[in-house]
């Protein structure tokens, strides 16, 4: 899952939890619609709950159990049996004797606008289950609830952390063992077109050309071309003046000279370089390495 990994850190991922209390009395979380580009995720890290997600599905989720949503829809959770009295939202570390399920919730975001490509290539939901079969969750659970239990405060950067493990092992689980097989994810689990994308991430500015990537997948020119454009709906070059556009804006963004990141992803000629940048996102590359320093 080497390109994955790369696809993960270049796009940044950051994690807020924005909920992680003990939920008490007769409650309910309910989010509406979200405007486009809002991800989430929740996990019951005490006790389950049961989620509804209006024309899609209902789960019974159970301790430790994580449910993603790429693109935040409207969904509620309730507890899994009927409790009395008024919802409380309270301190975990401080309402352990208090019957309840302690609930975490957390909203992603990217640095690099290069996110959407994988956000379109997921399912609106999807859940994980802690089982046998994900012995990193039940690990990442028992070190989120330890923090949990130890924090006096609503708010800890450790959590959030955390989180950010939870995410990308939650975000490789589901390419690995659920995916559908369609859309750019699925380039990152194909035995033999995988060889080819990690060619390109190892070497953006090497010259690549169909023959040269159908070599370093092992396949001919024309079963490789038609292959990666049925797994991505994407042709080959096109991936990768994708991925040479994210990683020039990484480059741009951390403050490097645009004549540099140019040469960096393959281009020999910075007005060339410049033109292609502009399409693909919209911005001059100046721009983005002005903004990037000034928020530095």
């Amino acid at each position: 899952m080497s390109p994955l990994n790369d696809l993960t850190k270049l796009l940044k991922l950051h994690v807020e939890v924005y909920h992680n209390a003990r939920v008490c009395g007769d409650w309910k979380i309910e989010t509406g619609p979200e405007p486009a580009g809002k991800t989430c995720f929740h996990m019951a890290t005490q006790g389950g709950c049961l989620l509804s997600v209006p024309e899609h599905d209902n789960w019974v989720l159970t301790e430790g159990d994580l449910v993603i949503f790429p693109r935040e829809i409207a969904h509620s959770m309730v507890s899994q049996q009927p409790q009395q009295g008024a919802q409380q939202h309270l301190l975990i570390s401080q309402s352990q004797k208090t019957i309840g399920t302690s609930m975490l919730c957390g909203e992603i975001t990217f640095a690099n606008p290069g996110f959407q490509v994988l956000l379109d290539a997921l399912p609106t939901v999807f859940v994980i289950a802690r089982d046998d079969s994900t012995p990193w969750l039940t690990e990442l659970l028992n070190l989120i609830l330890a923090e949990s239990l130890s924090s006096e405060t609503a708010s800890n950067p450790l959590l959030d952390k955390l989180c950010e493990l939870l995410f990308a092992y939650g975000l490789r689980h589901f390419i690995e063992y659920q995916n559908n097989k369609i859309g750019i994810v699925a380039l990152f689990s194909h035995p033999k077109i995988t060889r080819a994308v990690s060619a390109i991430h190892k070497k953006p500015d090497h010259e690549w050309g169909l023959i040269s990537l159908a070599e370093e997948a092992q396949m001919s020119r024309t079963q490789f071309a038609q292959t990666f454009k049925q797994l991505s709906g994407w042709t080959a070059m096109q991936y990768l003046t994708w991925w040479r556009m994210q990683l020039a804006w990484s480059y741009l963004d951390a403050g490097e000279h645009v004549a540099t990141v140019s040469e960096k992803v393959g281009y020999r000629s910075e007005s060339a370089f410049s033109r292609a940048f502009q399409k693909s996102h919209g911005v001059s590359a100046g721009a983005v390495r002005r903004k990037g320093r000034t928020d530095k």
